[in-house]
């Protein structure tokens, strides 16, 4: 990690200054770890499109797709050094960050659906969430969905209890390693990146994704079993760093809000049809069962997992729950 520190600073040292001379363009480079053919990857393709376009070239959009430049453990730190100037990524990271609020994101069954997480992301609860980052040198400028996830396994798990001392791969997460104890699985934290292989080879048993990742990462070719739990919410915070962000000319300024206002409608849009899309094509691979839960067994993962609120409220924060419950109509 003192090896990174020392490189990105070096990196970073040039990069934190928008424009050195007039005549050359404003570089951002836009790091993330997933596939170009994901919602986020498509969305950081439009955004790179928008930019360029409507500042003439004064701004060039350098979009690092599948963990290029850096993987998820060390992206974070690269932003804050001026290595990098934009990231995507998934709310989970926040946590280890220092800033706990967003694990309230990983509750599981605390969103149900599309309607309730906008209530969220696109209202005041949502916009107090990303002002949390400023005092860590970064600028909050929207949420990205990516979907509800499933999970995975190489036996079948119709209810919790199938479960059971399965090694399952999550994010860096308490909430998530609490979700996974719940139901009595032993959690390991692991790259993005690591996730393919260490399921090909058995280092982990299964894992909860959103189909997209699933199917574009082709883990539905290692895992027998799918069930669509749909239990937690896996999104994206779209960050700047913020040295960088509050150096650009005040115009440039504009017109990037503007283009990433459009962009994040854009990838919300696009996020769903690539969810059900990426689903029918796990099913059709003939690789992978999936299983859609009964009403009782639904009832049963929710029962299962709904302690987990009570018991992440010390981390998390009280209010921060109370205020997802009371914007999305729960209380």
């Amino acid at each position: 990690m003192k090896k990174l520190s020392l490189v990105v600073a070096l990196i970073g040292a040039c990069a934190l200054v928008p424009a050195a001379q007039a005549q050359e363009p404003i570089v951002i480079k836009f790091s993330h770890v997933v596939a170009m053919d994901t919602p986020k990857g498509k969305a950081a393709e439009f955004f790179k499109k928008l930019a360029e376009e409507r500042t003439q070239g004064r701004v060039k959009v350098e979009v690092y797709h599948n963990s290029a430049l850096y993987k998820d453990r060390e992206e974070m730190e690269a932003l804050q050094l001026g290595a990098v100037q934009m990231l995507a990524p998934s709310l989970a990271k926040f946590g280890p960050l220092g800033v706990k609020e967003f694990e309230v994101f990983d509750i599981p069954y605390i969103l149900d659906g599309y309607e309730a997480l906008h209530k969220v992301t696109d209202g005041p609860v949502g916009a107090g969430l990303l002002k949390l980052l400023e005092p860590k040198g970064i600028i909050g400028l929207g949420y990205w969905d990516n979907g509800f996830k499933i999970m995975s396994a190489n036996k079948p798990i119709k209810t919790p209890t199938d479960m059971r001392s399965l090694k399952m791969r999550i994010q860096s997460s308490r909430v998530l390693d609490a979700q996974m104890r719940a139901l009595r699985t032993l959690p390991q934290v692991m790259a993005f990146s690591e996730v393919y292989q260490a399921l090909q080879t058995g280092v982990v048993d299964g894992t909860e994704n959103p189909p997209s990742n699933m199917f574009t990462q082709k883990m539905h070719e290692v895992q027998k079993h799918v069930t669509l739990t749909n239990h937690g919410y896996l999104g994206y915070a779209v960050i700047v760093n913020k040295k960088f962000w509050d150096g650009l000319p005040a115009d440039i300024r504009g017109i990037l809000e503007q283009a990433m206002k459009e962009t994040n409608a854009y990838n919300n849009e696009i996020a769903k049809k690539d969810n059900d899309d990426a689903l029918e094509g796990i099913r059709t691979s003939g690789r992978t069962e999936v299983h859609t839960p009964t009403a009782a067994e639904r009832k049963a993962w929710v029962d299962a997992l709904r302690p987990v609120h009570k018991e992440v409220e010390s981390r998390v924060g009280k209010k921060v729950i109370q205020d997802f419950y009371k914007a999305t109509g729960q209380q």
